[in-house]
C-alpha cells in the first residue's frame, strides 16, 4: 500500500521526469549531428564554411532560444513555454527528415536550436522551482542525465541505423518507399541514414509534448502570478509539509507587487551571481565538451577505421552517462565545489596528455590519446556537466532567475557556437593547440572555483538569496 508521503514522492519524480523530456530531446538533437555531418555535406557538396555552418546553425538557434526565452516564461508560465519547445522539437525533427534542400535542412536545424536554447533555460528552473531544498540538487541534475542519455541514445541511432541499413536490405528498401511518398526521387543510401537519424527525434518530441499535459505550473510562478492557493495545493502535491510557510517566503522574496512583473536584471546588488553564471557558463564550453561531442567521428577516424568510429563515440556516450550517475550520487552530499575541483584537476591532465601525445605526430600512442578522451568526458562528466546547470538555477533570486539562466545559457550556446565552429580550423593546423588550449581553460576554472565560487547545497532557494544580500562565507544559508 503506497502511503500519502510516497505518493507525493513518485508524483514529483514523475514530474521532474517529464519535464527532463526536453533535457533528453536537448541531448539527442545536441548529438545526432557528429553521424550525419559528413553524408550531409557529401550530399549537398557544401563548401568548408557551409558545412561548419551547417553543424553549427543549431548552435546560432541555441542563443537565440536562451536569449528570448526567459521573459515570455515570465509572463505566460513555465510550462506553456516547455510545450512551445515541445512543438519546436517536432517541426525541427520532421522538417529535417524531410528537408528538400540545403536551406532548408538549415532553416529546420535552426528551429530545432531554438528549441535546446529555451530548454536549457526553461527545463532547470521548471525543477528548481518545485522541488524540496534537500533533494534539490540531484533532482535539478535528472535534467543533466536526460541531457547525457539523449547524446548516448543519438550515438547508439547513428551507428545502428548506419549499420542497419547497410546489413538488411528490406530495411533499405522499406525506408526508400516511405521516403518516396514525400519526394518523386529515389534517395540515395546516406540521404536515407543522415534524415533516419534526425527523423528520429520525432518520437521522443510527441511523446514529451502529450505528456507536459500531466504535469502542473510551477509553483514559484504560480506565487508571482497571484494563485496562491493553486501553488499551495502543487506544493502540498509535489511532498512539501509546510506549502503554506514556502509560499509565504517566496511572497516575502518578491518584495511588492509593482516587482513581479518586471524587475532588471543588471544592478549592483546581482553583481555577484550574474559573474558567477557567466564565469560557469564559460568555463562549461571552453572546456572542449562540445568540440569532442560533435566531431567525435572525425577525431576517431584518425586513430582507427572509418566504420569503428561510429563504435567508438558510442563509448563517449556511455562513459558520460555513467559518470554523470556518479554525479547524480554525489552533488547533495559532496556539494557543487568540490566536483568541480576534482573535474577541474582531471579535465586538466587529459587534455595535457591528448595534446602532448597528438604534438608525438606518428609516434603518438592512439591508445594514451583515446584513453586521455575518455578521461576527459570521465570527469568532466562528474563535475562541469553535472553542476553547471544545477548552480546556475540556484543562485538568482525568484524575480530574477528566469533572466539569470536566460543569461546563463547564452553564455553557454555562445560559447559553443564559438568553439565547434572554430575547432575544425585550430585542428587543422595543429590538434595539439586545441587541446593544450582546452586543458589551460580547465586549470583557470580550477582556480575560479577555489577562489570565488560559493558551495549551495542544502536550504530552499529563497535561503540561498538571502546569502546575496548579506555574504559572509562560502557556505549557503
Amino acid at each position: 500500500m503506497v502511503t500519502a508521503r510516497q505518493g507525493s514522492w513518485l508524483r514529483l519524480i514523475y514530474i521532474v521526469l517529464v519535464s527532463a523530456l526536453g533535457g533528453f530531446l536537448f541531448g539527442y538533437d545536441s548529438g545526432v549531428i557528429s553521424g550525419c555531418e559528413k553524408a550531409i555535406q557529401w550530399e549537398y557538396s557544401l563548401t568548408g564554411f557551409q558545412h561548419g555552418f551547417t553543424v553549427s546553425v543549431a548552435l546560432i538557434g541555441t542563443v537565440l532560444g536562451a536569449f528570448t526565452m526567459g521573459r515570455p516564461s515570465d509572463k505566460y508560465g513555465r510550462k506553456a513555454i516547455l510545450l512551445l519547445m515541445a512543438i519546436l522539437y517536432l517541426v525541427s525533427a520532421v522538417g529535417c527528415a524531410f528537408a528538400t534542400n540545403w536551406l532548408m535542412l538549415v532553416i529546420m536545424r535552426g528551429i530545432g536550436g531554438v528549441a535546446i536554447g529555451g530548454s536549457s533555460v526553461i527545463v532547470p528552473i521548471y525543477i528548481v522551482e518545485i522541488v524540496p531544498g534537500k533533494y534539490r540538487g540531484r533532482l535539478v541534475m535528472t535534467n543533466q542525465l536526460n541531457i547525457v542519455l539523449g547524446i548516448l541514445v543519438s550515438y547508439i541511432a547513428n551507428f545502428y541505423i548506419d549499420r542497419g541499413i547497410d546489413q538488411y536490405p528490406a530495411l533499405l528498401d522499406g525506408c526508400r518507399s516511405f521516403a518516396e511518398l514525400f519526394t518523386s526521387s529515389a534517395m540515395a543510401v546516406d540521404s536515407l541514414k543522415w534524415r533516419l537519424m534526425l527523423g528520429v527525434e520525432t518520437f521522443p518530441a510527441l511523446l514529451f509534448f502529450v505528456l507536459l499535459f500531466t504535469i502542473p505550473e510551477s509553483p514559484r510562478w504560480l506565487v508571482r502570478a497571484g494563485k496562491r492557493e493553486e501553488a499551495i495545493r502543487i506544493f502540498q502535491e509535489t511532498g512539501d509539509v509546510s506549502a503554506e510557510e514556502t509560499v509565504h517566503e517566496v511572497e516575502q522574496t518578491l518584495h511588492s507587487m509593482s516587482q513581479k512583473v518586471n524587475v532588471r536584471l543588471f544592478q549592483k546588488k546581482y553583481f555577484m551571481p550574474i559573474f558567477l553564471a557567466w564565469a560557469i557558463s564559460m568555463f562549461n564550453q571552453l572546456a572542449g565538451i562540445n568540440a569532442i561531442n560533435y566531431y567525435a567521428p572525425r577525431i576517431f577516424e584518425n586513430f582507427m577505421g572509418t566504420s569503428s568510429a561510429l563504435a567508438a563515440t558510442i563509448g563517449v556516450g556511455t562513459v558520460n552517462m555513467i559518470f554523470t550517475i556518479v554525479a547524480f550520487c554525489l552533488i547533495d552530499s559532496f556539494g557543487r565545489r568540490g566536483l568541480l575541483m576534482v573535474g577541474a584537476i582531471g579535465t586538466t591532465v587529459m587534455h595535457f596528455i591528448t595534446a602532448w601525445q597528438i604534438g608525438q605526430g606518428e609516434a603518438a600512442n592512439p591508445t594514451l590519446i583515446i584513453g586521455a578522451i575518455l578521461g576527459f568526458i570521465a570527469f568532466f562528466g562528474m563535475s562541469q556537466g553535472a553542476c553547471m546547470w544545477v548552480f546556475v538555477s540556484e543562485i538568482f533570486p525568484n524575480v530574477v532567475r528566469a533572466k539569470g539562466q536566460a543569461l546563463a545559457s547564452f553564455t553557454h550556446w555562445f560559447m559553443c557556437t564559438l568553439i565547434s565552429w572554430s575547432f575544425p580550423v585550430i585542428a587543422g593546423v595543429s590538434g595539439s593547440w586545441a587541446f593544450w588550449f582546452f586543458g589551460s581553460m580547465t586549470l583557470l576554472q580550477f582556480f575560479f572555483v577555489w577562489q570565488l565560487m560559493p558551495e549551495t547545497k542544502g536550504g530552499t532557494i529563497e535561503q540561498i538569496e538571502k546569502r546575496w544580500e548579506t555574504p559572509s562565507s562560502n557556505e549557503a544559508a
